[in-house]
């Protein structure tokens, strides 16, 4: 008999099988947590992209059982959860793993070194973009832009930041979480796995000592705009005057 032939990971015969159900218990303990989001919002279908990271926690990924539970919460079609899920990147679509390395590969991070991070990574990780190590620990991405130039080349684990890396520190950092040692990042939260940090992204609280405290803000090359947008002359920093005033340069 002749297989219908697919196209990556669309098929292109019969139709998939509605998905399974959550097991009962894991069902009641998402649908509570389910309507606490849920309320947060005068129409329910506002709280759409909460409720997937909260299935996203549960599994790993977005699985077609997560979509099916959003869908039927929010009284959605599964199509119209699905154009959501497959819309934004930081749902993922397939197992991953207990850290998502994602290297910054746009054009600054990309030039001060995030191409040579990523490359590196692959080879030392042996696995490529969008793929996860055998043990489960590392998923290696690349991904857009941090907003975050001024430290350059960036790095992002759980969407925390490691600054100004180094394809050498780069690997050092991926070795020490694959073997369980305490790794911080440059500035903000300390680390959680992936699931716990689709939990807090769904709007529960964070429980980690000093998270909220921590801090990820800008760094002094990016308050130079909003410094000079104040009226304020930032020191140190050479300033462009409009054609046909002074050239004087510096500011004080």
């Amino acid at each position: 008999m002749t297989q219908t032939p697919t196209s990556g990971n669309v098929s292109l015969g019969m139709p998939q099988l509605p998905a399974p159900a959550y097991p009962d218990d894991v069902r009641a303990r998402l649908e509570e947590d389910a309507k606490a989001i849920i309320d947060r919002y005068p129409g329910s279908r506002s709280a759409l992209l909460p409720m997937l990271h909260l299935v996203q926690s549960e599994e790993g990924h977005v699985t077609r059982t997560g979509m099916a539970f959003c869908a039927d919460m929010l009284g959605l079609t599964t199509a119209e959860v699905t154009a959501v899920a497959t819309f934004y990147t930081m749902y993922r679509r397939k197992p991953s793993g207990d850290y998502q390395v994602g290297v910054c590969t746009n054009t600054l991070c990309a030039v001060m070194g995030g191409d040579a991070i990523f490359e590196e990574l692959k080879e030392h990780l042996g696995v490529g973009n969008d793929e996860t190590t055998e043990d489960g620990k590392i998923t290696l991405e690349h991904i857009e832009c941090n907003a975050a130039c001024d430290f350059a080349p960036v790095v992002m684990v759980n969407w925390e930041f490691f600054d100004n890396q180094t394809p050498e520190s780069a690997k050092k950092m991926v070795d020490d979480l694959r073997a369980g040692r305490t790794v911080e990042p440059t500035r903000g939260a300390p680390l959680c796995t992936f699931k716990e940090t689709a939990r807090i992204l769904a709007g529960f609280p964070d429980e980690r000592p000093g998270a909220v405290a921590a801090t990820g803000g800008a760094g002094p090359a990016s308050l130079v705009g909003l410094r000079l947008a104040k009226g304020e002359t930032p020191q140190h920093t050479r300033i462009v005057h409009p054609r046909g005033e002074s050239a004087g340069q510096e500011g004080e």
